[in-house]
């Protein structure tokens, strides 16, 4: 019950939904652990703050290295941050965190960086890093004008590198989106995957109250 988590672009709620599923899935009694590989903009303690959220959010003890292997201080695209401090992001390091991980704990949440085509280095992408993992993939689309275009090609992305799509989450980053609702209905007509919830806008996001809003028996 591991699960790889991408969004339509970066800032669209991926942290927020993640920390989520991992509340949800303790509520039900397992053991979670959440899980991200490459960060970029972290702060002076070399630590990411998505990081922290989701081993805050975890109930496994883990330390802070498995859950965030890479972390990179400039708020910019991880193979360019990579580059310019010097370093290479290796799948082999990510994939040796991932198994520690997943001997712990029974649901792993993986938090990809930025979307699912996001370069990791010169020659792999996020899409290349969650088929190493071979997981079905939650995509959060985040509901602001060109969300459907964007969820969609997402969509086919995934389904082109061989993976599932599990389900996926609506989560309203723009306050005063028109048409909400037909933008949501749109999209089920159009993903075979189940809308897990719709989150609605929230100045102080509260991962635990999502989690209620997510209904996660649908992930089968």
């Amino acid at each position: 019950m591991n699960y790889f988590i991408t969004g339509t672009d970066t800032g669209v709620g991926k942290t927020l939904v993640s920390c989520a599923l991992l509340h949800a899935f303790a509520a039900q009694g397992k053991r979670v652990v959440g899980f991200k590989p490459v960060a970029a903009g972290c702060g002076e303690n070399d630590r990411s703050e998505d990081a922290e959220q989701l081993w805050a959010a975890s109930n496994v003890l883990a330390t802070y290295g498995q859950i965030n292997p890479y972390c990179f201080v400039p708020p910019i695209a991880p193979h360019i941050a990579a580059r310019r401090s010097g370093v290479r992001i290796e799948f082999n390091r990510i994939l040796t965190s991932f198994r520690e991980l997943s001997s712990q704990a029974d649901v792993v949440v993986v938090e990809g960086a930025g979307g699912f085509l996001i370069p990791l280095n010169e020659k792999q992408d996020g899409g290349h890093l969650a088929r190493e993992l071979a997981l079905p993939i939650i995509v959060v689309v985040g509901m602001r004008l060109g969300c459907i275009n964007h969820a969609l090609l997402t969509q086919r992305v995934i389904e082109g590198c061989g993976l599932i799509c599990a389900g996926w989450v609506a989560n309203v980053t723009d306050a005063e989106m028109l048409a909400l609702n037909e933008n949501i209905e749109a999209l089920q007509q159009r993903i075979a995957a189940p809308l897990l919830g719709v989150v609605p806008y929230q100045l102080t996001p509260d991962a635990n109250r999502v989690a209620g809003m997510l209904d996660i028996s649908l992930l089968g």
